[in-house]
């Protein structure tokens, strides 16, 4: 049981990075302000940090992770373009980054209460894959 919620949880996480990246990656082209670029910067080397711990720990289970959802990328994607060719400024991009951040950590806890026989390595990259939404969170703060 617990090395099938490790690894359950594992995948789990890695789709959430994968959202996380691509999702910094479709705004930074309407980013104006080069703090907010900065912190997206800074904050996707930290999820890409993550996700080398993450892909070691898959690899130790003999796992190569998780795609994301394709539902779930395409409607992220399409309310993400929508927004922001309607209104690309900074304060929408923080409002974007914001409400994803925010659903990355309810899935991401979710998961740890879901898969509690998970080990301690792959609970700690899920708490600091939390860490890491929590601060682009309040770092967003300032530019709404």
């Amino acid at each position: 049981m617990v090395e099938q919620d490790t690894v359950k949880l594992l995948r789990e996480c890695d789709a959430g990075i994968k959202m996380g990246i691509s999702a910094i990656d479709e705004v930074m082209e309407y980013v104006t302000d080069r703090k907010l670029k900065d912190i997206l910067i800074d904050s996707k080397g930290e999820n890409e940090k993550l996700q080398n711990d993450l892909l070691k720990a898959l690899a130790d289970c003999g796992d190569d992770g998780k795609e994301p959802n394709p539902v779930a990328k395409g409607m992220s994607w399409l309310k993400t373009n929508v927004k922001l060719k309607a209104d690309g400024s900074d304060s929408m991009i923080a409002e974007l980054m914001i409400d994803g951040c925010n659903m990355g950590i309810k899935s991401i806890c979710r998961y740890l209460n879901q898969y509690q026989a998970a080990d301690e390595r792959s609970k700690d990259i899920a708490m600091r894959l939390v860490r890491a939404e929590d601060k682009l969170t309040d770092d967003m703060r300032c530019f709404l």
